[in-house]
């Protein structure tokens, strides 16, 4: 199955996918997948990046299962993942609202939306320095625009790193029936 971690920017999806990461590192019934970029990395985030010209190149050779475009830049999920569902591994990466139903069309899929109250996700946002007021706002207003698919689980992300770790290790372990422990 493939588990897409959604949700507004600075609700934390990229810090608890990296613990999570850290965690389950070396089982095998799961794959963390870094997403291919066309932008660089922000703080908390991990993904490979190349150029636009080599991001084309990529997706013309079928290097990708899933690609999408948000805010401006390319992002794809590379081909073999489609080997690791196949085997029964749950895969889990980081994915933009917007390619959900796309991806459910595809693939099995079950989407995990990371959520936080809009004032912490403003504080999130600002103590980045990243965004401007303006488009800190404008992230927080489509936080909740996108139907998801139904039967998805919702994090709110609105304390510390551990405690959202342990939300998201509950959804995993759920859904790989496994008894997964935070530490």
């Amino acid at each position: 199955m493939l588990v897409l971690l959604v949700g507004p920017s600075g609700a934390g999806k990229d810090v608890l996918l990296e613990a999570v990461r850290a965690r389950l590192a070396g089982d095998p019934a799961f794959r963390f997948v870094t997403a291919v970029a066309t932008r660089a990395c922000k703080a908390g985030e991990r993904h490979r990046v190349v150029d636009e010209a080599e991001f084309g190149r990529l997706r013309a050779s079928g290097a990708f299962a899933l690609t999408w475009r948000c805010r401006g830049a390319e992002y794809g999920l590379a081909a073999d993942i489609v080997d690791d569902l196949a085997r029964g591994r749950l895969v889990v990466a980081a994915a933009t609202r917007a390619v959900a139903a796309e991806a459910a069309a595809r693939f099995p899929v079950h989407v995990i939306e990371v959520t936080a109250p809009p004032d912490v996700l403003a504080r999130r946002l600002a103590a980045r320095g990243q965004d401007d007021a303006v488009a800190a706002a404008g992230r927080m207003s489509r936080a909740g625009s996108l139907n998801l698919p139904p039967g998805r689980d919702t994090i709110v992300n609105d304390g510390s790193i551990e405690h959202g770790q342990r939300k998201l290790l509950a959804v995993l372990a759920r859904l790989s029936a496994r008894k997964l422990s935070p530490g």
